[in-house]
């Protein structure tokens, strides 16, 4: 069950948790074109590549852990993330996908996260 609008205390996170909900009932990926779903925190960056028709993580790619591709959440590690994001996608011969920016305003990490895919050659 989601958390009450309401009951969200901080004014940014509450703004955050609206958009999320918001482009969250738009947004559904299935086979053909799958979600990709951006999580940022102020230390590292999370892509996950979702199929919400069967509910399942094809791949992930980020910025910690063992497979690690960049440093930290900032915008280089992002061009980064992204172009491996892309290069996963077209192994899989997956060449269309939806964007889900998870309630982030599309700016700074998240567009250069974005744009790299796009470079890659993936249509979002």
């Amino acid at each position: 069950m989601r958390k009450q609008l309401k009951t969200i205390k901080n004014p940014s996170k509450a703004k955050e948790a609206r958009r999320k909900l918001s482009i969250r009932k738009k947004i559904i990926g299935d086979e053909v074109r799958p979600r990709i779903c951006a999580t940022k925190t102020n230390s590292n960056l999370f892509v996950q590549v979702v199929n919400d028709a069967t509910n399942t993580t094809l791949f992930s790619v980020q910025t910690f852990g063992k497979n690690a591709v960049g440093k930290s959440s900032n915008a280089e590690s992002a061009k980064i993330v992204g172009t491996a994001v892309a290069k996963k996608l077209l192994e899989k011969e997956i060449k269309q996908a939806v964007f889900d920016r998870n309630g982030k305003k599309y700016t700074g990490v998240i567009s250069a996260l974005a744009d790299s895919i796009r470079e890659g050659g993936v249509q979002i």
